[in-house]
């Protein structure tokens, strides 16, 4: 089918609708001449006749009622169809697919979506809860559109969006450390002799964590991997051992005494977390309304 037949198609559609040449120029604002004109030509692209003309407007031959029947199914689909859009665009009714850890995801993403959610209740939030790596790797392929994660080295092409800072500390209970301390003859070192508890290999805060005590000719001899960080700061807690936390998840925990920070001979830099989004691609608007109030609250 030509690329310009669908105009044909829908004068032919009107003119079907009001069986009035004159009449269908009127809503479709265009000559009757372009009308007769129309048809005459999606005739003799047919190769058939779809109308009888006569003294009262005209008439549709019996192929012509065979095809306005599949147009008219054909319009009125695509009516149905601008009216759900009108729909959708009046009550704000949208889809966004957000990856994020389970740690960020409650520490900082949960409280960005109480009030998003408060101002588009239409709009459906699903969340996938994974490490940042595997985050960025469904940003890549599409399957979400928007991540919360820690500042990549490589941006690669996204649009990385700060919202705040994290700090890596180690931290264990006062218990334990006495425990350690007496194990170990009073010459204990804590993160050499202790159970360090770190998340799991190929996670990205494990490789910048342990970059970081790479630089600083720190030994670590008993790792613990746990799954996530809201498991350390647990494990941590009960005085399992020494636990690779954020400072920022473990602010009441060090302020009341529960948990107490290990020193190191330099504290790790801090690093930004943010919300990322592919860049040169179109964003559907339930997200661009997301991307905006983000960086409105930032």
């Amino acid at each position: 089918m030509e690329q310009n037949n669908l105009s044909l198609y829908r004068i032919f559609y009107e003119v079907c609708r009001t069986l009035n040449i004159s009449r269908a120029a009127k809503e479709l604002y265009i000559s009757q001449p372009a009308i007769s004109k129309s048809i005459s030509r999606l005739e003799e692209n047919l190769g058939t006749t779809l109308f009888i003309r006569n003294s009262r407007g005209v008439q549709l031959t019996d192929e012509g009622r065979l095809l306005y029947d599949h147009a008219r199914a054909a319009f009125e689909a695509l009516d149905e169809g601008e009216e759900q859009l009108r729909h959708i665009r009046d009550l704000g009714i949208g889809q966004i697919r957000i990856g994020v850890s389970s740690t960020l995801c409650k520490h900082v993403l949960v409280p960005y979506l109480k009030d998003f959610i408060r101002e588009h209740p239409h709009i459906k939030i699903t969340i996938e809860c994974q490490d940042s790596a595997r985050t960025l790797d469904m940003l890549e392929q599409g399957q979400i559109d928007i991540g919360l994660v820690a500042e990549p080295r490589s941006k690669r092409n996204l649009d990385f969006f700060p919202v705040s800072k994290i700090e890596d500390i180690f931290v264990a209970t006062g218990e334990y450390l006495a425990h350690l301390k007496i194990r170990e003859d009073q010459h204990e070192d804590v993160l050499r002799d202790g159970n360090v508890m770190l998340l799991e290999r190929g996670n990205m805060t494990r490789s910048y964590v342990e970059d970081c005590l790479f630089e600083q000719k720190i030994e670590l001899r008993h790792i613990m991997e746990i799954s996530s960080m809201d498991l350390i700061i647990d494990f941590a807690r009960i005085g399992m051992g020494v636990g690779c936390v954020i400072r920022e998840f473990v602010q009441e925990e060090l302020s009341t005494g529960l948990l107490r920070e290990i020193s190191l001979p330099a504290p790790m830099p801090s690093r930004a977390i943010g919300f990322a989004h592919m860049k040169n691609t179109g964003l559907p608007n339930a997200v661009l309304q997301f991307v905006q109030y983000y960086k409105s609250r930032s």
